[in-house]
């Protein structure tokens, strides 16, 4: 068995063990019948494969709803507030990560923003303060923003594939994937962003329905629904690997070249940070 074909089991039983817990976490009992096969994994699948080969193109978007389904970009969205989709979002039940959360992440920053940036999912303090991307990788975030950018946090739109805190700060079950998607379906036509930039491996494997990893698609522009989007990699990643800072740097004076061509803010020189 190759080297991939066995770090995606390894993330199979990983999240099959997950499911299984929030499972638990709303009320299925252990002796419900619903047990976990015994799956042996050789010990070359706990890590991933050294190198990722770069491929040609990604695989079409087609797990949004409404506008996935229907073919259209999101400039012939239904209108509608950010107000409007928290409000339908409400005290949200939708999957078992209500079960342990403080409070439901739903995003920040200009509601009218040129460039909206996705993560993964909340971590404990973001938890806890109901704001995405505050703390250490917060903090990254706003150097990465200024620094290449010249724009501020309060100048962007952040939000979140998952708006709960996965317990154990572990990948978003697909279950809970779907349950989200739809909200941040609607942030973004709501927002109407000119660019989008995408964080880390959950978000661009959910929003783009793929198994390529952000390895091999970080740099590379795309659209999604009529948008362009730039895969880059999650500061917290960045916080454990500081040495690929400067590929991030790299994406995001193409993300700052792009930006200033479809009309954004005019922006500053790029710094490293």
């Amino acid at each position: 068995m190759s080297d991939d074909a066995l770090h995606d089991l390894a993330e199979l039983v990983a999240d099959a063990k997950a499911l299984l817990q929030a499972e638990q976490a709303l009320g299925v009992r252990a002796d419900s019948g619903l047990e976990l096969p015994q799956v042996d994994v050789p010990a070359a699948a706990v890590a991933p494969p050294a190198t990722v080969a770069k491929v040609a193109s990604f695989e079409t978007p087609n797990r949004w709803s409404k506008l996935a389904a229907e073919g259209r970009e999101l400039s012939d969205a239904q209108p509608q507030t950010l107000e409007q989709v928290r409000e339908d979002l409400g005290d949200c039940r939708r999957c078992g990560l209500c079960s342990g959360r403080r409070n439901i992440v739903f995003g920040s920053g200009d509601p009218h923003a040129d460039l909206l940036i996705v993560g993964e999912g909340p971590g404990a303090q973001e938890d806890r303060s109901g704001v995405p991307f505050v703390g250490p990788a917060g903090e990254l975030l706003d150097q990465m923003l200024r620094g290449v950018l010249n724009l501020g946090r309060d100048e962007v739109y952040v939000a979140n594939v998952v708006k709960c805190q996965p317990p154990g700060n572990r990948n978003p079950l697909p279950l809970e994937v779907t349950a989200c998607l739809p909200f941040l379906e609607r942030q973004i036509a709501a927002v109407r962003p000119k660019v989008l930039l995408i964080m880390g491996n959950v978000a661009f494997k959910s929003l783009f329905n793929t198994t390529q990893g952000i390895t091999a698609a970080r740099g590379r522009w795309t659209e999604l629904h009529g948008v362009p989007a730039l895969p880059t990699f999650h500061p917290a990643y960045l916080l454990r690997k500081p040495e690929d800072k400067r590929l991030s740097f790299e994406d995001l004076k193409a993300c700052s070249r792009r930006y200033a061509e479809v009309g954004g803010k005019r922006l500053g020189p790029a710094k490293p940070w």
